[in-house]
Parts: C-alpha cells; sequence; structure tokens
C-alpha cells in the first residue's frame, strides 16, 4: 500500500464555505501527494498544500483528524486532514518534475459545485468534510 496525504482546504467567503479544487487534466482534486519514507503524513499534506497551491498558514482547527479513501490506482490510499486557509490566495507551484505546475487551474467551489467535478471516492472525502465545517461561517 502507498499512502498520499492531502488537505481539504476550505475559506469562507460571502458567508459560506469555499473547498479548493485542482484541476489535473479533466481530475478534480485536493492538493495531496506521496508521504515521503520518515516523513509524518500531516507533515506531507501541509508540504503538499504550500507545493501544489502556495497555502503555508493552513489553520488545522479540528486537530489531527483524516479521511481515507478506499485503495485505488494498485492499491494507494489518500488521507485527507482538514483545514482552513485564511486567505483565498492560491499560487500553482510549478513541479521540478515537470518543469511546469502539476495542475491546470484552481477553484474555490461551494459544497453543491465541488460534489459534481470529483469521482466518488474525492466525493465521499468532501462529503465528510462538509458535514465538519458546515454549511455557514464567519
Amino acid at each position: 500500500m502507498r499512502l498520499s496525504a492531502g488537505v481539504i482546504v476550505a475559506h469562507c467567503i460571502a458567508g459560506e464555505f469555499r473547498y479548493l479544487l485542482l484541476r489535473a487534466y479533466r481530475n478534480w482534486d485536493f492538493p495531496k501527494g506521496l508521504v515521503e519514507p520518515d516523513e509524518a503524513p500531516l507533515a506531507a499534506a501541509r508540504r503538499e498544500a504550500q507545493e501544489e497551491a502556495g497555502l503555508s498558514n493552513l489553520e488545522f482547527r479540528w486537530g489531527e483528524i483524516y479521511f481515507e479513501t478506499e485503495p485505488y490506482a494498485g492499491g494507494k490510499i489518500a488521507r485527507y486532514y482538514l483545514a482552513l486557509s485564511p486567505s483565498p490566495d492560491v499560487t500553482l507551484g510549478v513541479s521540478p518534475e515537470l518543469g511546469r505546475p502539476e495542475h491546470h487551474e484552481y477553484r474555490w467551489a461551494t459544497y453543491t459545485e465541488a460534489a459534481p467535478l470529483l469521482v466518488p471516492r474525492l466525493r465521499a472525502a468532501l462529503d465528510w468534510a462538509h458535514r465538519i465545517v458546515g454549511e455557514r461561517c464567519q
């Protein structure tokens, strides 16, 4: 089994939570990547949020709770933590391996906008996050 770790990032816009989605080709996901040897999964999730979206000041208001997907792509499991971003500013980082950003675009989407863009295993993660953060924010 290979473990990926990522963050479902929420941000409050006009009294409603929005979730950060990143698109690579036709696939939407949350910031995530493989956990390196000797790296804690939460540290990997923070690193991936920084590398892929330029987010370094995330607030893990709910502690270290997480949601794990069912195995996919040859037994990989993705573990998603939940965090708030105080800022909507996102910078798509350039992958050293690719020489370009790993993702083609990003968007802050409401739950209703995000759900149909995600495959079932990611929709389950979004559902989990949305149950925790709720509808309204300040």
